[in-house]
């Protein structure tokens, strides 16, 4: 290991994510609906689309930026084109005069949020059963719904049934695995393996300072839930600062001196990788997720703005949907697009406690979008060389 990612005299190890427990059931179908499909997208990894810093990653920054509301979202197809969801032919044109692909889908914007935030609302006040996640989808132009196969249970039927009431607004998608936080229940670089007082294991997200310099970590929220202390490799690390979970699924433990903060973070085999900057999630876009359980695994973003139900009326906003490998442990780690921090991993659906591809199919992971935790934490990345 070469100087610049020495930790301390004794201090050296590896990050890790933290996982909450919490258990849901295999997914199954619930009732057959308009729309009803089998398994959401395959995405397989091939060549990295739309890194941050490249043309295509700024022409995303820059159509987001000026079409605001007028767009549903955004996505790189398979041949690495930027495409947008648009509702009208007058947006449309705006998308090929900015050298993008427009794709008119029928619904706007502002009907598909509105219908997310209903069912919102129905999730935090009645309950989501055992419904997976829901989001509103550019590649579909509706709000897609994640339903376990088999979920028949009063509140998984109520709240389907209210989101089919949004007809062709909604699908509805079966999905499989238990979906749960993915700490690891016994237990500094991004990546490494941080402990909680409690006995619980978790993941380091990222370094980071505050405007007045205190230094911190930034970590998954139901890893800093109750505002535990942590430390590494038997050594202090430091006490809780910021926690948000549910809701949201981020926060930030001060470090004292002697940890030697790095910009880097740990690629388990492949190398580190320096951290230059943040980027926001755009579909379609290569993701690599870093954690204490599975290393360094990589895989594509799905969907942005998901809504996820970690059961136990424990409903995280706001999520992005990625095709990485993540399972108990690597809770709190750095998801990164080249050189760009990406979020933090909050979840994954497991089937066994192991991703999906191994029982061959695509992987559903969530991870906490980076630019929101550090806003609220009041923080900026350590950036490394």
């Amino acid at each position: 290991m070469s100087g610049r990612y020495r930790v301390g005299a004794a201090l050296a190890g590896a990050a890790i994510l933290t996982a909450a427990g919490l258990v849901a059931a295999n997914w199954a179908t619930a009732d057959e609906g308009k729309r009803h499909t089998t398994e959401g997208p395959r995405v397989e990894p091939t060549k990295l689309v739309g890194a941050p810093g490249t043309k295509a990653s700024l022409q995303a920054e820059t159509l987001r930026t000026e079409l605001g509301s007028r767009a549903v979202g955004s996505y790189y197809d398979s041949a690495g084109d930027l495409v947008v969801a648009v509702s009208d032919e007058a947006t449309a044109a705006l998308v090929r005069a900015a050298g993008a692909v427009p794709k008119l889908v029928r619904f706007t914007a502002a009907e598909l949020n509105s219908v997310q935030s209903e069912l919102n609302r129905l999730a935090e006040k009645s309950r989501a059963g055992k419904v997976r996640s829901w989001y509103v989808d550019p590649i579909s132009g509706t709000v897609v719904v994640s339903v376990p196969k088999g979920a028949h249970d009063i509140f998984t039927e109520r709240f389907v049934e209210r989101a089919k009431e949004h007809g062709d607004q909604v699908t509805v998608k079966t999905v499989y695995g238990t979906v749960k936080p993915t700490a690891d229940d016994f237990s500094l670089r991004g990546g490494f393996q941080v402990d909680k007082n409690t006995g619980y294991v978790c993941s380091l997200g990222f370094n980071a300072r505050t405007s007045k310099g205190t230094r911190v970590f930034l970590t998954a929220g139901h890893c800093t839930s109750g505002k535990p202390s942590f430390s590494r490799n038997g050594y202090i690390l430091g006490n809780t600062v910021y926690s948000s979970f549910p809701g949201n699924d981020y926060g930030s433990v001060d470090v004292i001196e002697g940890w030697d903060q790095q910009g880097y973070i740990e690629g388990w085999g492949s190398g580190s990788v320096a951290v230059h900057g943040v980027a926001s999630p755009t579909v379609g876009s290569e993701l690599c997720k870093s954690g204490k359980s599975t290393g360094w695994t990589c895989g594509r973003i799905v969907a942005n703005n998901v809504t996820v139900n970690y059961g136990n009326n424990k409903i995280v906003r706001g999520l992005f949907q990625h095709t990485a490998c993540v399972e108990s442990g690597d809770s709190g780690g750095a998801n990164m697009t080249g050189n760009y921090a990406q979020g933090i991993t909050s979840g994954a659906a497991l089937i066994d406690g192991k991703c999906l591809d191994k029982y061959n199919r695509s992987n559903e992971s969530y991870s906490q979008p980076i630019g929101e935790a550090l806003r609220a934490t009041q923080t900026e990345l350590v950036m490394g060389s």
